[in-house]
């Protein structure tokens, strides 16, 4: 039976247009010109993020990609956070340091991104392995693309992870389109699930945008995965309704593809169901909408306020703590 309580539902209808309002904000600041870096939506694919994360427990360790803003905020990041930080303030998580989502909390569970697709896989398979040395009962969870299972990282952590039965959650998002290039130029497989079958683990494919199917499904992969059973390969068929970023137009998607995937938004398919089940009023949910949208113009407007970093702090968390106080050296090669 599951555990979502109609408390526990209106919370992840909550964190799901948390997701969505923030990133549109980050859109209007980024065609503004306030944004350092660049800007990788998530629209369309929120449910993933939001469902899976929430099915880990305290303790537990999450390594999100750049397009998993959803599973940042499950873990409590708070939104001025991320608006400090694609700012690049001096008050971000990173310093102003960087531009995007790449910063991590490892003592809150988090794990920073990597714009390097696949390496985070072996990366949290170390964390799961790590973690059972020392008699702890974690599970590790991170995320990958459809085109990043092309890797090589991804079928080395993974098989890795098979052999050492870990407790880690691998979830694939299906979502169409690595960058420019079909699913069906990615693979001859007739699905990411049967990447997991062939290293001997349990997969199971979900409906991405049906949030209550990917926590329950990711809710047994981690029950799984903290009883000893091993790794699990989530594949949530899903769908990016922007460009790989901001920067990309999508030209080669076709326009009756995006018409049939908007009919399945995720988060007014999940406001539908709160409203057709009782748990949610149509006004209720309106009035969660317009406190986020207070809640993000307060931190627009504190993340618009803040100062860019000291040039003092250029060097700082740079280099690793108990190095000697000196400059550091520059090595030049000489030609």
């Amino acid at each position: 039976m599951s555990d979502l309580t109609p408390e526990r539902k209106i919370n992840i209808y909550r964190l799901l247009r948390l997701n969505r309002l923030v990133e549109e904000r980050l859109v209007h600041l980024h065609r503004q010109g306030k944004l350092v870096g660049g800007l990788y939506r998530s629209l369309g694919q929120e449910a993933t993020s939001v469902g899976s994360a929430l099915a880990l427990e305290s303790g537990d360790i999450l390594g999100p990609l750049i397009r998993n803003l959803g599973s940042v905020l499950a873990m409590g990041v708070a939104p001025r956070e991320i608006f400090t930080q694609y700012m690049a303030r001096g008050n971000s998580p990173t310093g102003g340091k960087e531009g995007i989502l790449h910063f991590g909390r490892p003592q809150e569970g988090l794990v920073s991104p990597t714009s390097m697709l696949g390496t985070l896989i072996p990366v949290m398979a170390g964390i799961a392995l790590a973690g059972r040395m020392q008699g702890k009962k974690i599970v590790a969870m991170t995320f990958i693309g459809d085109g990043g299972t092309s890797t090589g990282p991804f079928h080395e952590g993974l098989n890795f992870a098979a052999v050492q039965r870990l407790p880690l959650v691998v979830v694939a998002e299906n979502n169409g389109w690595a960058y420019s290039t079909p699913f069906r130029k990615q693979t001859a497989a007739r699905s990411l699930a049967d990447r997991g079958v062939a290293y001997g683990i349990p997969t199971e494919t979900i409906d991405g945008n049906d949030v209550e199917a990917v926590y329950e499904a990711s809710r047994r992969a981690v029950e799984r995965a903290r009883e000893g059973g091993g790794p699990t390969l989530l594949e949530a068929k899903t769908y990016r309704m922007k460009g790989h970023a901001e920067h990309d137009g999508q030209t080669y998607v076709p326009k009756e593809e995006l018409d049939d995937w908007s009919r399945k938004d995720p988060i007014d398919r999940y406001a539908r169901v709160l409203v057709e089940k009782g748990v949610a009023t149509q006004e209720k949910l309106m009035e969660i909408d317009d406190r986020i949208s207070a809640e993000i113009d307060r931190d627009v407007e504190h993340a618009l306020a803040s100062p860019p970093p000291p040039p003092e702090n250029a060097l700082k968390d740079v280099y690793a703590a108990g190095l000697p106080e000196f400059e550091p050296v520059i090595v030049r090669r000489h030609w």
